[in-house]
């Protein structure tokens, strides 16, 4: 996919720039080496904790990896232009793509939050519960989710939301093998 090139090819270009090594990047963000080489290859891309890892080492902010351009002014979002998403995968080693990311911001340069509606994928499994600094905030769409949030599972339907410190584990999934469109807010301070 695209997007998932970009992504890596950017995260590669940053890293090699500040001449950090991809050992060091490992070490830095508490990835594999593999796992790093395998994101900047465009093999994997990773879910968001990992990601916000990579872009604090790197010093730049989460929607460095997702921006096309650098608009100072407001940004407009149109419908048709959803086409353009982005696939993550848990935070497994073997994990499948759960969840098509559509940036409704990508060209806003600057931003402190980061805004998408999220197309989450059926299918049971397991699912790694992660952590990283800021807030999130997720308004369902359509269909139903189960947001993990530390020891506590809660169900949300069409019209709910949740706002939680994205510091405790956390993970959201299709509820009971359905799917789900969902509106979320990740806030990660700079």
């Amino acid at each position: 996919m695209k997007n998932n090139q970009q992504v890596g090819s950017k995260m590669k270009a940053m890293r090699e720039a500040k001449n950090i090594a991809v050992e060091e990047m490992a070490e830095r963000t508490a990835l594999s080496v593999e796992q790093i080489r395998r994101i900047e290859e465009d093999i994997e891309l990773p879910s968001l904790a990992p990601l916000i890892a990579i872009a604090r080492v790197l010093g730049v902010r989460l929607g460095t990896f997702l921006d096309d351009c650098d608009e100072i002014g407001h940004v407009v979002c149109k419908k048709e232009e959803k086409d353009d998403s982005i696939s993550f995968s848990n935070n497994a080693g073997d994990a499948r793509e759960h969840m098509s990311y559509y940036a409704l911001a990508k060209s806003k340069s600057n931003r402190h939050m980061e805004p998408f509606i999220i197309e989450v994928s059926s299918g049971g499994g397991e699912y790694v519960q992660s952590s990283h600094e800021g807030e999130e905030f997720i308004y369902v769409m359509e269909g139903s989710i189960e947001v993990s949030y530390g020891k506590q599972i809660y169900r949300l339907e069409e019209g709910d939301s949740i706002y939680y410190d994205s510091i405790v584990a956390h993970h959201v999934h299709a509820a009971a093998g359905n799917s789900a469109k969902i509106l979320a807010v990740v806030y990660t301070p700079f």
